[in-house]
């Protein structure tokens, strides 16, 4: 899948697909009816070894057993978290990066419907150490999430991305060098 960035004028929700609220109460509530518990009690065992193994190879061996697309070279850090309810929206190109603590959804509970919504990270991608990735976001080839950014919409490819929610870097070598004096 060959990774597009949009721009402000294409949200991340039109390609997160809209389920309705089965029930009186929140969507959370009816989680049962939208994933099988036994689906979701297996995924949570495998992201708690992913998260806690120092292999690089073992993670992305157990990424793959619970639907997650893993490209080669693909490094996934220690306590990062992929979507327990569908890490199979998950598509992590060759050589991407997936930092310390960094979180990828892939679904939303809300009060009156829940969705979901495919995560692609490009090839050469790095996410930052505590970042958020919510659904539907494509992140480009060699595009940059710097930590503890929440990833709202599309971050085009080589672009830096930081802060809450992640907007692009501003700067240049000029901008970053200059101390305001002679």
């Amino acid at each position: 899948m060959a990774v597009t960035a949009s721009d402000d004028t294409t949200p991340r929700h039109e390609r997160v697909t809209h389920h309705a609220t089965p029930g009186p109460r929140n969507s959370l509530a009816h989680w049962t009816t939208a994933r099988s518990p036994l689906r979701v009690a297996i995924n949570y065992i495998v992201v708690w070894l992913v998260r806690i193994s120092p292999s690089l190879r073992l993670k992305r061996w157990l990424l793959r057993r619970i639907g997650v697309t893993v490209g080669s070279g693909v490094s996934w850090g220690l306590e990062a978290t992929p979507d327990v309810f569908w890490p199979d929206l998950i598509t992590l190109e060759a050589n991407a990066i997936v930092g310390y603590d960094a979180t990828i959804l892939c679904h939303e509970f809300l009060q009156d419907e829940y969705r979901t919504g495919e995560v692609v990270v490009g090839e050469r991608a790095m996410i930052g150490a505590g970042a958020i990735i919510l659904p539907g976001v494509e992140i480009g080839h060699d595009a940059s999430i710097a930590a503890n950014s929440l990833v709202t919409r599309d971050v085009p490819p080589g672009a830096t991305v930081a802060g809450v929610p992640a907007e692009p870097m501003a700067g240049t070598a000029d901008d970053e060098t200059s101390d305001g004096g002679e």
